[in-house]
């Protein structure tokens, strides 16, 4: 069944002048098995949202339930919770804190009642899945480079083997090489494992060419929820937003109202190249061993 949100509103310090509205009256279906990403400007809600799947956060009004249950029932146990629903922060080094990376990964299986053997076994192939090689796992999770830090916090969650991996940023401050190495190990993972990710990210390209379903937030609402090539349709409404969509989706958007036949919801270079070789077979110009027959 998943993650549901019902009616769910977060006030951050309610009944002072200082109070902010966070969240408003969120109903969303988190299911098993899909690739999800949450985007949003800074302060739409997005982070505050992904919070409360696992009960890191209270809704200040409405349920979040688990497989229907409500996980802020008076008998409920949301230690188990957050070991099923696993969130990654933006920051790394908010989860790291043991000596060396091993033992920090170590450390939820571990509170799930596991040896160290066992721990250690769970650990190691979560640190092989997410590509840290075994040179660093007796090293101090402090001397990692940004990128390898990111990996073993991933792992640390892994380890418990979660039903759904929650990503805030996971790409944040990597560069180019390393943005895609992440991106498509987690994808890797998803489809090993068979778990739900959802992905917060600020690039609408990593979206596009990673996730199945978009949640737009904005001023704490969710304000689109759909396939990333519907949302993309609808580039004015997240302009206003502060958003903008992949920039192939624009070139796309420009050739379809100079009247070429192509498809304006194309997201991803592939559906792009295919679409535009579709439009100039159609005006009768075909590509034939790297030239074109006209």
């Amino acid at each position: 069944m998943g993650i549901e949100l019902k009616s769910v509103s977060y006030t951050y310090s309610p009944g002072t002048s200082f109070a902010v509205h966070a969240l408003k009256e969120i109903n969303l279906l988190i299911p098993e098995n899909q690739f999800i990403g949450v985007i949003g400007h800074t302060g739409s809600g997005k982070s505050t949202l992904i919070q409360h799947f696992n009960a890191l956060i209270r809704p200040t009004e409405g349920q979040v339930l688990y497989n229907g249950e409500d996980v802020w029932g008076e008998e409920y146990d949301r230690q188990k919770l957050r070991s099923e629903v696993g969130l990654v922060f933006q920051y790394a080094e908010h989860q790291l804190f043991e000596n060396d990376v091993l033992s920090d990964v170590c450390f939820g299986p571990m509170n799930q009642g596991k040896s160290r053997q066992e721990a250690e076994e769970d650990a190691i192939a979560a640190l092989r899945q997410v590509g840290l090689k075994e040179k660093y796992f007796r090293q101090s999770p402090f001397e990692l480079s940004g990128g390898q830090k990111k990996r073993a916090a991933i792992a640390g969650v892994l380890a418990m083997n979660p039903r759904f991996l929650v990503l805030d940023e996971p790409t944040a401050g990597l560069d180019p090489k390393g943005r895609d190495e992440i991106l498509d190990q987690i994808a890797q993972l998803r489809q090993d494992r068979g778990i739900t990710v959802v992905l917060v990210s600020h690039s609408m390209e990593d979206i596009a060419n990673y996730a199945g379903r978009l949640i737009v937030m904005n001023h704490g609402e969710a304000a689109f929820d759909d396939a990333p090539r519907e949302v993309f349709r609808h580039i004015r409404e997240l302009e206003e937003m502060g958003l903008a969509v992949p920039q192939i989706t624009y070139i796309m958007h420009a050739l379809h109202e100079e009247g070429w036949e192509v498809d304006p919801g194309a997201d991803t270079m592939k559906e792009a190249v295919n679409s535009i070789l579709s439009a100039l077979e159609k005006k009768g110009i075909r590509f034939k061993g790297g030239g074109a027959d006209v």
